[in-house]
């Protein structure tokens, strides 16, 4: 959905953005929602405002497009497309995911590497912003022909990553599957055991224990620390998921664990209300072991879970909220319908789940929202933490991992509180996000000169 254009400096940057990037109305919007946000640093540092910074902001460092063929198992070529944006290293080397699904686009790349550069800068961790992927399929696909299709994205990909360029990780489509053969085709290739080239690897080969479960953990965590600065504890209230990938199994397990009671997920087919709340053990082995559908769930669940195809897990009336599927999956319908059932906090496990119209409702309304820039930053805060290990051979505990993991997460819950309230927007995680991530971002490129 288009956005409106923001004001001052900002529409002329944001006007400008449109004109050399038309269509790619998903980095609009990502790139809306910023700007939007700068006015009170604008306002109060007016040497952000001067012409060349936020130009190079907006603009990726270097955009890579390239044919990707690869044969299916009848022995037919297929072409598919493969992407990486290389968006902004002011801070380290590139990181950010690989998305493999057929809506996957240059603006689609854009949009998630632009969000990449704020959500790495909050972590505090040294780590610039970049996104990649492609607009092959994987569901239905057989793991040979998976693995071709791998083998021949890392040919071409392996030209431009390494553990001080560019560390892709997984996201949509991307799992631990996808990349070990990644992983193993660019060890082919360079005839390098260079191990902190991809984070989301098997704990054997180098990948850190929790990585899996952080994106889906640090969302929950996230929702508890804004709960907790209002005077609110998560424990007994109810939660609505979206979305039965890792990021919404992880965040299911994270809220049980907590005492919380989430009672929905959901798939491209419809969704499930259980009123008892979701039998995790039960949704990991449909989606994960059978790889089938949340009606499988429903129909093995019995009388508690309920699956209506053409429904909507946010007409459910909850307490706190997790869109964790994909981009705007959550419209400004959608958010009255939370208000109206009372909802207290939404926390977005997906990147940009919420419309700006959506997002609009929660601020106004009172509810505490966590932008996914901040609310799923626990993911690459984890993968940064891989890269750490990687670099000086070690393997750190679970336990390790999730201590880093919760001081990590209420770091940025305390940035983006505490920004928002020196800039005059108390309790607005959207503009204290932006912002912080902003000024981290925006300082380290002034000081390396124009480059």
């Amino acid at each position: 959905m288009a956005a409106e254009p923001p004001k001052d400096r900002q529409a002329a940057l944001y006007d400008e953005l449109v004109r050399r990037n038309p269509g790619e109305s998903e980095f609009h919007q990502a790139a809306h929602e910023v700007l939007d946000s700068l006015g009170p640093v604008f306002a109060a540092h007016p040497e952000y405002a001067e012409p060349g910074l936020v130009e190079r902001l907006v603009e990726p460092e270097r955009q890579i497009i390239f044919r990707v063929p690869w044969q299916d198992d009848r022995g037919r070529v297929q072409v598919a497309r493969g992407f990486r944006v290389e968006f902004n290293s002011a801070l380290g080397p590139y990181k950010g995911g690989l998305r493999f699904h057929p809506t996957v686009s240059l603006g689609v790349v854009k949009f998630l590497g632009f969000e990449q550069i704020f959500k790495n800068a909050l972590t505090g961790l040294g780590i610039g912003g970049g996104k990649g992927g492609s607009d092959f399929d994987p569901r239905g696909r057989s793991d040979a022909e998976v693995m071709r299709f791998c083998q021949s994205f890392m040919t071409e990909l392996h030209r431009h990553i390494g553990e001080h360029t560019d560390v892709p990780a997984g996201d949509i489509g991307v799992g631990a599957r996808e990349i070990g053969y990644l992983f193993g085709q660019y060890r082919r290739i360079t005839n390098r055991w260079e191990a902190g080239v991809l984070t989301g690897k098997g704990t054997a080969w180098g990948g850190s224990e929790g990585r899996t479960a952080a994106t889906g953990y640090g969302s929950v965590l996230f929702a508890a620390e804004m709960l907790a600065a209002r005077g609110q504890d998560l424990a007994g209230l109810t939660a609505s998921v979206s979305g039965s990938g890792n990021v919404a199994l992880y965040t299911i397990e994270k809220l049980s664990a907590l005492g919380a009671h989430p009672v929905t997920c959901s798939d491209s087919q419809g969704c499930v209300v259980d009123e008892k709340g979701i039998d995790l053990e039960l949704l990991r082995t449909v989606k994960e072991v059978e790889r089938g559908r949340v009606s499988d769930y429903a129909e093995r669940r019995g009388g508690s879970a309920r699956f209506l195809p053409s429904g909507s897990v946010w007409d459910v009336p909850v307490d706190v909220a997790f869109p964790s599927a994909t981009q705007n999956e959550l419209g400004a319908d959608d958010a009255r319908a939370l208000v109206r059932g009372g909802v207290r906090a939404v926390s977005e496990g997906a990147n940009m789940p919420c419309t700006p119209e959506a997002v609009r409702v929660f601020q106004e309304a009172g509810v505490a929202f966590g932008p996914g820039k901040a609310a799923n930053a626990g993911g690459v805060a984890v993968s940064a933490l891989e890269m750490r290990q990687n670099a000086s051979r070690e393997s750190w505990g679970r336990e390790r991992v999730a201590a880093e993991l919760s001081v990590t997460m209420a770091g940025i819950h305390r940035v983006c509180h505490e920004t928002a309230e020196r800039f005059g927007r108390p309790g607005d995680y959207v503009t204290g996000a932006n912002i912080a991530g902003f000024l981290r971002v925006a300082d380290a490129m002034s000081a390396q000169g124009v480059v």
